[in-house]
């Protein structure tokens, strides 16, 4: 494992193309392009505002940039570099921007979610969709790109839209059966599609593509529900984590419940593997006059994984029920990229990250840190995964086992947030104001 120089990076802006040749980094008003080989700068464009969203275009040929205080947005081409794009929002103001999925359109949603404009960059054309439902999840695109699903408010009631994404033309338009639609989600195959409501109520529903109900799922009533929504990437199971700290999978055959699951405070390792984080510390200063932050970061902390051999009781916190949002129930559900794992993330136990195996529908490692979790994310090619806590650590996951590897770079240096390079064979470190990539070396193979 490889690590290069500290980058400087605002809004922790930073995204690999999808071809996986270039790093695309912001840094208040320049956009700096990488060569992720060499670390080089291939391009570096100025824009007219402090950015605060980057995109690739599928093709990895064009690149916007969003600056949504100004209302503006600036495309930029790596072939053309003579050619560039902007586009004003004007009085209406820039809410949200992003790619259409053939890298010829780009849709911009306005202030309080009045309109989104489609903005054609071949023949310069504009058409607008009216009703946008300000939500959570309120589009989505099909896995091959020829579908967009639009959640839309009208007379007090919720509805979808189906566009073709090469005409952009309205192919299906129907009612949904939600009190308050928070989301959508396409199946990869885009037969299906997923709607769930606000979180005040636990319901979901199936819905063909033509719009045809197929199942209304609703395990209680009264009491908190959803809270994040997960397809498997063979589309045979879909995930549902919620506020009562439980991950329920439906099958795709009767839509039925395939597995319940909770989180609980005491776990035995007769048929779960338990990693826990241990540091050993180093040698402190000698003198307090020579301790400083900077002194006190640079104090060695080895940090590892350990087996846990025996009950242990999971860290929790207890949320403020007074509050908005609590801190309760699972907010993180993923599936491995073969769908043989999936990953679960308990906001009352910000410690702890729980791996369950869908081959057998059960739990089968759990991973326990000193510090909350702060991101994770699985590898695109493997069965592997990659988490941060906020600290100078990388930890990674695979079915064989754990590691825990210190960044051996600038001390004060922090992960928050983490992306992995589309073949997985580099990681891109994002902390508050800097970003570095480490290269992994050696293959990893799937676990069947």
């Amino acid at each position: 494992m490889n690590f290069s120089e500290l980058y400087r990076q605002s809004n922790q802006l930073c995204e690999f193309s999808p071809n996986g040749e270039f790093l695309a980094i912001g840094s208040h008003y320049k956009l700096i392009i990488r060569n992720v080989i060499t670390s080089q700068i291939e391009h570096l464009f100025t824009c007219m505002d402090f950015i605060q969203y980057i995109e690739w275009s599928r093709d990895s040929s064009l690149i916007l940039c969003g600056m949504f205080k100004r209302g503006l947005v600036q495309v930029w081409s790596l072939k053309y570099l003579d050619w560039s794009c902007k586009i004003d929002e004007g009085s209406a103001g820039l809410r949200n921007v992003h790619w259409g999925p053939d890298g010829l359109h780009i849709l911009t949603t306005a202030d309080f979610n009045l309109r989104i404009t489609v903005w054609s960059l071949t023949n310069k054309s504009i058409s607008y969709i009216r009703y946008p439902k300000q939500c959570e999840k309120g589009y989505d695109y099909s896995q091959d790109g020829l579908f967009m699903a639009l959640a839309e408010r009208r007379d007090c009631s919720d509805f979808i839209s189906i566009f073709a994404c090469k005409s952009w033309e309205l192919i299906k338009h129907f009612s949904c059966a939600t009190d308050d639609l928070s989301g959508l989600k396409w199946s990869p195959s885009a037969r299906i599609l997923a709607v769930w409501d606000s979180l005040l109520m636990y319901k979901i529903l199936i819905y063909s593509a033509d719009g045809y109900l197929l199942r209304k799922y609703s395990p209680y009533e009264h009491a908190l529900g959803i809270k994040c929504v997960s397809w498997s990437p063979t589309g045979q199971f879909l995930a549902i984590g919620s506020f009562d700290e439980k991950v329920r999978l439906l099958n795709n055959i009767s839509w039925k419940t395939s597995m319940e699951k909770g989180h609980p405070l005491v776990v035995k390792p007769d048929k779960v593997t338990i990693y826990k984080e241990e540091v050993s510390m180093g040698p402190l200063p000698t003198s307090f006059e020579e301790i400083s932050s900077a002194m006190v970061a640079l104090c060695s902390k080895e940090s590892k994984y350990h087996i846990v051999k025996e009950a242990l009781e999971i860290p929790s916190i207890k949320p403020s029920l007074t509050k908005a949002n609590p801190e309760l129930g699972v907010s993180q559900v993923e599936f491995s990229c073969n769908s043989r794992y999936f990953y679960t993330k308990n906001d009352n136990m910000p410690c702890v990250l729980w791996i369950w195996d869908v081959k057998n529908l059960c739990l089968s490692h759990i991973l326990v840190h000193l510090s909350p979790i702060k991101h994770v994310r699985w590898d695109p090619t493997s069965v592997r995964l990659a988490l941060s806590t906020g600290n100078k650590q990388l930890y990674m996951w695979t079915p064989s086992g754990c590691l825990s590897a210190e960044i051996p770079i600038d001390a004060m240096f922090q992960v928050n947030t983490l992306k992995w390079h589309p073949d997985g064979s580099a990681l891109v470190l994002i902390g508050k104001e800097k970003t570095c990539i480490s290269y992994l070396t050696g293959e990893q193979t799937d676990d069947q």
